[in-house]
This record gives structure tokens, sequence and C-alpha cells, in this order.
């Protein structure tokens, strides 16, 4: 297949909807000991199959195009957002948080590494064995 064509047999390649995939035996069962007459179960799977092809096929005619277009906007739009908006941000912020970093670094070790080489010097001499 070229690029840019579509598959025209296998509609959903990377199988994002294969949870939709219902039949009849998904929807409908007979427990042991209830079953109805063969004629009438095979019947409502006609009409379960027939009717769920229909409307499938009624939706996708009324609202297929409409919602294409609006789910392609929406797309664009989310791309858009992260190209133009979400992504600068996001370097923005990172470059706040390495200065930030630097400053946040200098403050804790003139305020606190002179406390910790205090403990460690008062600790250092203590020396444990076993009686």
């Amino acid at each position: 297949m070229e690029p840019g064509e579509i598959d025209m047999v296998n509609r959903d390649p990377s199988s994002i909807n294969s949870h939709v995939q219902v039949g009849f035996e998904d929807v409908i069962a007979e427990p042991d000991g209830v079953h109805s007459p063969q004629c009438v179960w095979k019947l409502a799977n006609k009409c379960f199959t027939c009717s769920r092809d229909i409307a499938y096929t009624l939706l996708a005619l009324c609202y297929g195009v409409p919602y294409a277009f609006f789910w392609g906007c929406e797309f664009a739009y989310l791309s858009f957002l992260h190209i133009w908006v979400i992504t600068p941000c996001i370097s923005m912020y990172m470059i706040w948080l390495k200065s930030i970093k630097i400053i946040y670094g200098a403050c804790v070790r003139t305020c606190c590494d002179p406390c910790f080489e205090a403990c460690g010097r008062c600790f250092s001499d203590i020396r444990v064995t076993n009686a």
C-alpha cells in the first residue's frame, strides 16, 4: 500500500477499538436449562446482527463526516496548543528551575553544610564494640 492510501479492508490496524467488537453471543446468552426454540434463537441472532449493522450504517452516513471534521479540528487544536503554548511553557519552566536549583543549592550549602560538618565531627570519634 502506498503512503497516504487508506486500508479499506483492515480499518483498525492499531486495534484501538477492539473492545467495541460486540456480537450476539456477547450480549444475549441463555443459561443451561433455559433455551428458546432453535428457530427463535436463529431469528434473534439475525435480527440483532441486521439491526446493529443497519443502525451503524445509518449513523455513519449521518454523523461520520461531521464527527470526522470535528475530531480533525480538535486534534489540530491540540497539536497547535502543544507546539505553540505547552512546549514553550515547559521550556521556560525548566529554565527557571535551573536558576532556582542554583540558588537553592547555594542556600543549602551555606546554611546546612556547617551544621552537618559539626555533627559529623562530634560523632566521628564514636566507636561501637561488641562486649
